[in-house]
């Protein structure tokens, strides 16, 4: 008689599945990575790597947040939107990007700039999610103002098999929303939920019966008709309150000094070789 596969084994596997997509050969141009529409009163950001099921590498990171950064300066664009191309959103940073990189790197990395960038956006800004939002991508996600799930959504924060955590505010902002049992099935744990899971956790504030982007897109269309200053006099004292007791920094330092582990190491050799790493505690 067969054993019956856990689900412990069956989140592990899917985890391998998607993080084996995501040190692939780029094969999209670097300044097509981001596509930028001006859709009038808002701009919609594309995340543009399908070969990598759309992996935030530095460059991409770096294009949403120069794109955003530009919106917040134009006066005729009152909100933001970030999506996905081909059914994902981001499965998670580039990790060829993050196998060699040492703690002193990542003091210095660029992409907290890039991150900060985002952050600091003073308007409105709504998640499309649609497909898989893991790691680096959930972590995008979890900066937006308001997210709309798509039906075939799913969310995690898997770092910890890769011998590292998350490195931008991640487990702090997932902590606030759904509470320290939830928030460590999913840190610790590693668990990659399902749109309805997310949606009944008060991840996201909309659950599409279908893909989220047409719906995304009707809502930031509606809501771009109030008035703008109030949107970001709003957005402000929402930001404040939630993030003010959050341990940001502790979590950006923790992420820093697991670069020169021996764990992360071996972590992303066995992604590499497709099989369960052996971690030491090194």
């Amino acid at each position: 008689m067969s054993r019956s596969v856990t689900p412990a084994e069956n989140n592990f596997k899917l985890e391998i599945s998607i993080l084996n997509n995501l040190s692939q050969g780029r094969t999209v141009p670097p300044m097509e990575q981001v596509i930028l529409q001006d859709m009038g009163a808002w701009v919609k950001i594309t995340l543009n790597r399908p070969e990598a099921k759309n992996a935030l590498n530095t460059a991409v990171l770096g294009a949403v947040a120069a794109a955003l950064s530009a919106a917040a300066d134009n006066p005729a664009i009152r909100a933001a939107l970030i999506c996905g191309a081909d059914g994902n959103f981001a499965a998670g940073a580039d990790i060829a990007e993050i196998e060699t990189k040492t703690a002193a790197e990542g003091a210095v990395d660029p992409r907290k700039g890039h991150w900060a960038a985002i952050r600091a956006f003073p308007k409105p800004l709504v998640a499309a999610v649609d497909g898989f939002a893991l790691g680096g991508g959930f972590e995008l996600a979890l900066m937006a103002d308001m997210i709309v799930l798509g039906a075939d959504a799913k969310l995690g924060l898997p770092e910890t098999n890769l011998g590292i955590i998350p490195g931008a505010g991640g487990a702090q902002r997932l902590l606030a929303l759904v509470g320290r049992a939830r928030a460590t099935r999913m840190v610790l744990g590693g668990e990659i939920i399902d749109a309805e899971t997310a949606y009944a956790w008060g991840i996201a504030g909309w659950l599409a019966q279908g893909p989220a982007l047409p719906e995304a897109e009707t809502i930031i269309a509606r809501m771009c008709k109030r008035a703008p200053l109030a949107l970001q006099a709003a957005k402000a004292t929402l930001v404040a309150g939630d993030e003010k007791a959050l341990a940001l920094p502790e979590e950006r330092l923790a992420f820093e000094r697991l670069l020169d582990s021996a764990d992360k190491t071996e972590g992303i050799r066995a992604f590499r070789e497709k099989r369960k790493p052996e971690f030491t505690g090194k």
